[in-house]
């Protein structure tokens, strides 16, 4: 058997030289990349030039290797590559451990600061003073629906959207002993306990629910209290020590979280685009549809129609709409030059990179 792998380790030791004299290459020529992008004050961090190299890796990949895997190397390699220019800081909902911090690296890679904050109002106030290059916040789930106060915090700021991430979302019931041994309180994120509910009322309908600020918070409390479990990821878990009473407990097995980056960076085509509105009419009959008239107009599809009630002016609804596109194609620039004519309120919130 040693007679046989040796060749074959020969090979790959081989190869590994290879490519490790092609990430330094690489390097060199990023550095570069930053000397230039200095000069001229561009960003570092580009979402569409990112999107376009993991979608044609994809394209080109022969396999075995599946293109998940192909394209997790490449970011990795990207973000490592984008740190010798500047480490990016991106805030999410904290603390340690949240899906939002999972989706902070699967959209930057590891290379990243992270930022922890306490709620989605203090990622939006870290992006916009500064503190933050970045924030990532959720924005809404394929079994629950919209995160509202991301939708009602959209409407207030000046960030705009520069890119999205879907993640899957799996939770898991732990407590400090592994078991439900004196548990008097099952905490997690208002949306976990929605999305748990079924379960929840099947195997321990009498025991209170908790909501709490964030799912790695609830991991944290339950951390320090045994009278406590949590819904959190086992990610969440294995941080704050806990025993996985039982996992994949959410009612949808495919359930998923939609997050938007969030900053003032206004995003060029990557040629696989979306365009996320908030719009508002005045309450009268045929009034949104008299709004969205020109994305038909233009052949320009709706992706998503998302209604909020207002809270301030004198509408009822605000209404957040997704489009195919980006708002430098011209399709999707005249329907809502048009659109915005037929609106009480036009606000585009960013055109972005649809998620991988």
């Amino acid at each position: 058997m040693t007679d046989k792998l040796k060749p074959l380790r020969e090979q790959i030791d081989a190869i590994d030289a290879q490519i490790l004299e092609l990430l330094n290459r690489r390097a060199q020529i990023a550095q570069q990349v930053g000397h230039v992008k200095a000069e001229t004050q561009a960003p570092v961090f580009r979402p569409e030039r990112e999107a376009q190299v993991l979608r044609g890796v994809a394209e080109r990949n022969p396999g075995p290797m599946g293109n998940r895997e192909v394209q997790t190397i490449f970011r990795e390699i990207m973000s490592s590559c984008r740190s010798l220019e500047k480490r990016v800081t991106v805030a999410y909902l904290g603390p340690a451990g949240t899906f939002s911090e999972q989706a902070v690296y699967q959209q930057f890679g590891s290379a990243v600061e992270g930022l922890p904050c306490a709620s989605i109002d203090e990622v939006f106030r870290s992006a916009e003073a500064g503190t933050a290059d970045f924030g990532v916040v959720p924005i809404e789930n394929s079994s629950e629906g919209a995160v509202n106060r991301t939708l009602d915090m959209m409407l207030q700021t000046s960030l705009i959207i520069s890119g999205e991430v879907a993640i899957a979302v799996h939770h898991s019931l732990m407590t400090k002993s592994g078991n439900m041994d004196g548990v008097t309180a099952i905490c997690a994120h208002s949306q976990a306990l929605a999305q748990c509910q079924v379960w929840l009322n099947q195997n321990y309908p009498h025991i209170e629910r908790r909501a709490v600020a964030s799912n790695a918070e609830a991991a944290r409390m339950a951390g320090e209290d045994g009278t406590v479990a949590a819904i959190a990821s086992e990610l969440a878990g294995a941080q704050y020590k806990l025993g996985v009473v039982k996992g994949h407990i959410q009612d949808d097995p495919h359930n998923r979280t939609r997050f938007a980056v969030v900053g003032t960076l206004q995003t060029a085509p990557s040629g696989k685009d979306q365009t996320s509105l908030v719009l508002a009419v005045p309450n009268k009959a045929g009034a949104v549809y008299q709004l969205l008239a020109p994305l038909a107009k233009h052949g320009v599809s709706m992706t998503r129609f998302e209604s909020r009630p207002a809270r301030m002016g004198s509408w009822e609804y605000y209404f957040y709409v997704d489009v195919e596109g980006h708002v430098h194609d011209a399709a999707v620039a005249q329907a809502l030059a048009e659109l915005q004519g037929n609106a009480a309120f036009f606000k585009v919130l960013g055109s972005y990179p649809v998620s991988l």
